[in-house]
Order: C-alpha cells, then sequence, then structure tokens
C-alpha cells in the first residue's frame, strides 16, 4: 500500500511539473476590474500583480483545498460533539457497573465475587 502511495505522489509531481512548464508566461492579476478602478475610492483597493500562470493555477488548488477543508470542518462539528458526548456517557456508565458490581460482591467470598463478574 506504501508503494502505491508513492507512486501516486510521483505521478502526481510530475503532471504538476508538467503544468508549470506548459504555463510560464507572466499574467496581471488585478483585484478590481478596470472599469470599476476609476470609481471613487476604489483606488484604495486596487492592486496588481504580475505572476506566472502556474502559480496563480497551483494558488487557486490551494484555495480550494482549504475552503474545502475548513467547510467540511465546520460541517462535522456537531458529529464530532455527538461522538465526545456519547463516549463520556459509556464511560460514565461503565463506572457506574463497576460500583454497582461492587456494592452487590461487598459481603461475598472473593472467588465467588470474580465468578459473578465473569458471567
Amino acid at each position: 500500500m506504501r508503494y502505491i502511495k508513492y507512486a501516486f505522489l510521483a505521478v502526481l509531481a510530475v503532471i504538476l511539473v508538467c503544468v508549470a512548464l506548459a504555463n510560464r508566461q507572466v499574467v496581471t492579476l488585478n483585484s478590481i476590474p478596470t472599469g470599476l478602478q476609476e470609481m471613487p475610492g476604489a483606488g484604495m483597493a486596487s492592486y496588481s500583480v504580475d505572476l506566472p500562470l502556474y502559480v496563480v493555477i497551483f494558488i487557486g488548488i490551494a484555495a480550494g483545498l482549504l475552503i474545502g477543508f475548513t467547510w467540511e470542518y465546520l460541517r462535522e462539528i456537531k458529529h464530532r460533539a455527538t461522538a465526545s458526548r456519547k463516549t463520556r456517557e459509556a464511560k460514565e456508565l461503565e463506572r457506574e457497573v463497576k460500583r454497582l458490581k461492587a456494592q452487590r460482591n461487598e459481603g461475598k467470598d472473593d472467588v465467588l465475587a470474580l465468578l459473578d463478574e465473569a458471567s
């Protein structure tokens, strides 16, 4: 299984290098479309940067993964809370069962108490 993982990562690395080599041209990223840059007050939020296209692609992939992981984490909070509560309740009930067995076997012989606990 470990070799399959390494093979998959190697293929993924080759694909990413090919994408990077095929998209080396420089593109300009603008924070605001050019038509809106002329509006009053929009000049403060107007930024532009020149980057290779493969960097823009990789940033988009990373942002998508980050948003997806965050979304999934927030979606599963209620399930993790429920599982934690159920685990806590189960441990509490196990302690209560042990306490009740100890009370029931308090005056009995040790061997008989062990046989009762085993059944």
